[in-house]
């Protein structure tokens, strides 16, 4: 296990992997070796930490069908509490790009939102979500960002880098004639109003 702290190049690393078989290990399995990754001195390089990420999560996030068991619910909050933005650049990245609506990937996200991910990630995950068409898979996933800040203040949203603010604003103005008649969206445009107020005019 220490050969992963190693500088390892990228194909090496998924060879380690792959001859391991952590993409389809048990998961009471993987929530050992993540407990043993987050204790390796010194952390993972942020390509290694991606490397793993892809490895350890990919395949088993687009294939839920249901909610994460436990054990696997387990991981990705150890996994993600140390290498959120290795791991957001993964997976949510992966999960955007899925075509269809995506419950339970949706509700992941979601929930990782709102209890392990660090500030920094929580605005990447938000410029993430921004470049795709929105949709109305990613209303809760928007709204569980805003919802952070409510809760957890200071947070990520209290000083909104302000070309994020603006492409976000801009994507619910544009995006506005198409959710009319949705809740969702208009409960998520009284939340941006509510928590940005002293920034949007």
């Amino acid at each position: 296990l220490s050969l992963m702290s190693h500088p390892l190049c990228h194909p090496q690393l998924e060879g380690l992997c792959s001859f391991l078989q952590l993409s389809t290990c048990p998961e009471p399995c993987l929530v050992r070796f993540c407990g043993w990754l987050l204790a390796l001195s010194p952390d993972l390089s942020y390509t290694s930490a991606a490397v793993l990420a892809e490895q350890l999560f990919l395949r088993r996030v687009l294939s839920l069908t249901q909610p994460p068991s436990r054990h696997l619910m387990a991981a990705l909050s150890s996994f993600c509490s140390k290498y959120s933005h290795p791991f957001c650049r993964v997976l949510v990245a992966a999960v955007l790009q899925e075509p269809g609506e995506g419950a339970e990937q949706t509700k992941l996200m979601c929930e990782l939102v709102e209890e392990c991910l660090e500030p920094r990630s929580v605005q990447l995950l938000l410029s993430q979500v921004l470049e795709v068409p929105l949709s109305e898979k990613l209303l809760p996933v928007l709204q569980a960002v805003l919802g952070q800040q409510v809760r957890h203040p200071p947070c990520p949203l209290e000083v909104l880098p302000p070309e994020l603010l603006d492409l976000l604003v801009l994507t619910l103005c544009q995006q506005a004639p198409a959710f009319a008649t949705s809740l969702s969206f208009a409960k998520l445009v009284t939340a941006v109003l509510t928590v940005c107020q002293g920034q949007v005019s």
